[in-house]
């Protein structure tokens, strides 16, 4: 049988009407669902009533469209109602109300999950972009079926993507290459995946995908006559060896992969090989391994071709053995042998394990199915301990992408990772606990490293220490979701906890000190004001927000015990003067530079940068909770960072929104020939880059040297690197180095 593309055959499943779709479904679906279909698509049509699509036809046709795609899935008809719901309350003035009078709360929280978040206001087509795909995830892992309706959706939309602006067609085609034919993939409903990957390539490079269109047209007569040989010849030969009952189908590969082909192995066209792809499907799986022996017996394997995903199933429950072997006229062909249930997976995914009953409600995948897609679970995890949403889409796209390597467990059970997956993703795919307290680990017996790479066969075995604890420096090992969200809520945790120690600790101190006692006013319409004016839910709360420094004990003090004056400066200790000194100096010196910072992903911390190091934007940079005065930055390589209290250090980051659009004191040190006019020539070099001096400081050396030291507002490393490379480009110029104020 020889399969066309899928670009070829998008018009197969179409419908024109309401009677083609139901025609769709009659040959799984009962009269009384079919009852509910069509009630569904008169909504949908009154719904959308005068709406035209972009290529002018009534929009009618897409939520039709998209039925039909999840009719070719062989969906429930919940889902199927959906689709043809799912721009309703988006698009036009039904409400979800609406949508769960008519069609119950299965519908209407399906509907939901599918709706796009377009009430809101973002600041940037990609927080907004985030925020979608954020809802989505989060409605997708409470039920499937939304991300079944919304790559339907997409799918559809790609398929008519050519009425839109070209802007928009690369936009929607990026995305789609992204996030969807990934999530697809995942889903394991290869048709879906190929027809968007092809589709994307075609929107975003269109260039490439027509010449290579082209390229692959140029020779299809060819192409087909060789498919059909390959095919008879293997019904004749395997008809001859065997008496298993098989089917034989062949296809060249679609375009998108053959694309990528290319680009990894850096090669034209011509230089592809393995282009062609066959699919033998019997009936048991010793069938596949005895057709096998008998394609090897034919033509010879080539080494290290060969993949047995029986044994070891893909993560998306995909299972075929995969081989490559040298075919008639010496072509390389791709064998793929699997069972006829294996096939039906291949194609529909997830959807191929709904269970129908007549007249009731589709139950879904088992237990034992919707275990093999926990990465889900994983996803909405992720979703709970990211605050950005750019961060949230970068860990999406990360995740989605196919894994590719298999290592085993000393048990010799095999766990599936990423390319680039390390021993810390290892451990946490076991369990959390191990996760956090491993310290190494041995790889095929050989003591390595944390951040050492796994290969495909690895052996891995965890070292833990009870003692061990995860750091924010973590995140830069690991490569999996639910690695870096588990790392994540244990910094988090414990940095709450040291800030509501310090916190808690900085408050009973100054009540004592006014002679009252912080505990007899951790309750109180007083108390629950304070609560409610600062979004906190208890005491902690407070006490983390003082350990922060968002608050101070003083401005505690005022609010719980309105008649109090704390004590002045001229009373009590010295360190008690000294600290309400020097806060009033931080808060009236640092209010504005306070939000270059973010601890937690709040950037209303109060923050002070050390002298000592004097960092800057792109420094890599950690905090240290201090009595008082909010919390101290130092650059990570400050030798007097690791001389404070670790107890007190807290993992801080630049904040991605302001960094740039503030400045930062640095000193620059010129060494450099004592020539005429090169003063000139290097404030000329900070003048050009934006770069204003506030103090310059000139002296020669006896050996005929000049120092000079320049002190700059500089916005980042970024600009600081590009600043040193010009003044070490002028003539004369001998090295250039940053110091600190004390160097």
């Amino acid at each position: 049988m020889l399969e066309t593309s899928y670009i070829d055959s998008i018009t197969k499943t179409e419908p024109q009407s309401l009677e083609d779709l139901l025609e769709l479904l009659k040959a799984y679906l009962p009269d009384k669902d079919l009852k509910l279909v069509a009630k569904a698509y008169e909504f949908s049509e009154r719904a959308h009533t005068g709406q035209v699509r972009r290529s002018g036809e009534a929009y009618i046709f897409h939520p039709l469209g998209v039925a039909a795609i999840l009719a070719d899935l062989r969906l429930d008809v919940s889902t199927i109602a959906t689709g043809l719901l799912h721009d309703t309350v988006e698009d036009t003035s039904v409400t979800l109300e609406d949508v769960e009078k008519d069609f119950g709360p299965v519908v209407a929280q399906l509907v939901d999950g599918v709706t796009k978040i377009s009430k809101m206001s973002f600041r940037n087509t990609h927080e907004k972009q985030g925020e979608n795909i954020r809802k989505m995830i989060v409605a997708m892992g409470k039920d499937v079926r939304v991300i079944l309706v919304k790559l339907a959706d997409r799918l559809h939309n790609m398929r008519t993507l050519g009425h839109m602006p070209p802007d928009k067609q690369l936009r929607i085609a990026e995305e789609t290459l992204d996030i969807y034919a990934p999530l697809a993939s995942r889903l394991g409903i290869s048709s879906m995946k190929v027809e968007l990957e092809d589709l994307s390539f075609r929107f975003s490079q269109p260039e490439s995908y027509y010449a290579l269109a082209q390229k692959v047209a140029g020779n299809r007569r060819e192409r087909e006559k060789y498919i059909e040989d390959v095919i008879r010849l293997l019904y004749q030969e395997l008809g001859k060896r065997s008496k298993i009952s098989f089917d034989v189908s062949g296809r060249p590969k679609h375009l998108h992969s053959i694309h990528r082909k290319m680009l990894a192995s850096n090669v034209d066209y011509e230089q592809v090989y393995d282009v062609l792809a066959f699919r033998v499907c019997v009936s048991t799986i010793p069938e596949c391994y005895e057709i096998l022996g008998h394609v090897h017996s034919l033509w010879k394997p080539i080494p290290g071709r060969f993949k047995d995903f029986i044994a070891m199933p893909k993560a998306n429950n995909y299972q075929s053995l995969h081989t490559t072997v040298i075919g008639p006229n010496a072509e390389r062909i791709e064998i793929q042998i699997r069972t006829h249930e294996m096939h039906l997976v291949a194609e529909r995914g997830i959807a191929a394990h709904w269970a129908y009953k007549e007249g009731a409600e589709a139950s879904g995948p088992n237990k034992e199915v919707a275990d093999k897609f926990n990465w889900l679970r994983d996803l909405v995890a992720m979703h709970q301990q990211t605050n950005s949403s750019d961060e949230f889409l970068e860990n999406v796209k990360s995740d989605l992408f196919d894994s590719e390597i298999y290592v085993f467990t000393p048990k010799g059970e095999v766990k599936e990772f990423p390319e680039g997956a390390t021993p810390l993703d290892f451990a946490y795919s076991i369990h959390t606990d191990v996760g956090n307290h491993t310290v190494a680990a041995r790889v095929n017996g050989r003591l390595v490293p944390l951040k050492h790479r796994l290969v495909n066969g690895d052996t891995v075995e965890v070292i833990t220490s009870k003692t061990q604890q995860p750091s924010k420096d973590w995140l830069k090992i690991c490569v999996t979701t639910r690695a870096k969200s588990k790392i994540r809520a244990h910094v988090k945790a414990e940095q709450r906890k040291r800030a509501l120690e310090v916190g808690k600790e900085l408050l009973e101190k100054s009540f004592r000190k006014n002679g009252t006692s912080l505990q007899k006013h951790l309750q109180g319409p007083l108390f629950d004001k304070l609560l409610k004016d600062h979004g906190c839910n208890s005491a902690e709360d407070v006490f983390v927000l003082v350990g922060y420094g968002t608050l101070t004990p003083q401005q505690i003090l005022q609010v719980l015990v309105p008649g109090i004056k704390p004590e002045s400066q001229g009373s009590g200790s010295e360190e008690a003067s000294f600290l309400q000194r020097a806060f009033k100096a931080v808060v009236d010196r640092k209010k504005k530079s306070s939000s270059l910072i973010t601890v937690d992903g709040m950037d209303d911390m109060l923050v002070r940068f050390a002298r000592c190091c004097n960092p800057i934007p792109g420094d890599p940079v950690v905090g240290f909770i201090t009595r008082g005065r909010g919390i101290a930055i130092h650059r990570a390589d400050c030798d007097k960072a690791f001389e404070l209290d670790q107890d007190r250090r807290i993992d801080v980051e630049w904040n991605s929104q302001q960094k740039g659009e503030a400045s930062r004191m640095v000193r620059v040190r010129v060494v450099s020939q004592d020539i005429a006019g090169l003063l000139r020539n290097m404030t000329e070099v900070f003048s050009s880059s934006g770069i204003n001096i506030h103090n310059a400081q000139v002296k020669t050396t006896r050996d005929g040297k000049a120092i000079s030291v320049f002190d700059v507002s500089i916005r980042d490393t970024i600009q600081l690197n590009q600043v040193i490379s010009s003044l070490m480009k002028i003539k004369g110029v001998i090295g250039v180095t940053r110091v600190t104020p004390t160097t």
